[in-house]
């Protein structure tokens, strides 16, 4: 990959509105797939009451991520790309095919829109403990543990 296709863009690109629309593409998608995706996680656990992880479950949750998955890329395709993930917005800005500030602005989008959806899910379900890590005195910590983990697990 030539380092002439990495651009750094101008600070004024993230207040043009094809820019701002993008981010806000990237925030509800993230959100939508954060929101089905662990919900169905937490969903799955409260019907089992903890219980090991079964086949059935494992498929359940795999079915339910990929539908999440589908829905939240079709939001975003054609406004920002469709990226989801910051790992995405990484692998395209080093592709050469955003900027350095549209990959910073999807960034915090995209990590805005998981802490959202994660802050949504401990409301709706009333502080359930999420799947994720399940220890008591960590449960307040989720919303802003979970955007982080998505990033680091697909970078």
């Amino acid at each position: 990959m030539p380092i002439r296709n990495i651009a750094v863009g101008h600070y004024g690109e993230a207040t043009q509105p094809d820019a701002l629309r993008a981010g806000l593409a990237e925030f509800f998608s993230t959100l939508i797939f954060v929101f089905a995706g662990e919900g169905s996680g937490m969903a799955f656990s409260k019907l089992t009451d903890g219980a090991a992880n079964t086949p059935a479950g494992l498929i359940a949750a795999s079915i339910a991520h990929a539908f999440a998955l589908f829905v939240a890329v079709s939001v975003g395709a054609n406004i920002s790309g469709g990226h989801v993930n910051p790992a995405v917005t990484f692998g395209a800005f080093l592709g050469g095919n955003i900027t350095l500030f549209r990959g910073i602005l999807y960034w915090i989008a995209q990590l805005l829109g998981s802490t959202v959806a994660c802050l949504l899910l401990k409301f709706a379900t009333g502080g359930l403990v999420s799947s994720l890590i399940s220890p008591k005195h960590l449960s307040t910590f989720i919303p802003f543990i979970y955007p982080w983990f998505t990033f680091l697990s697909l970078s």
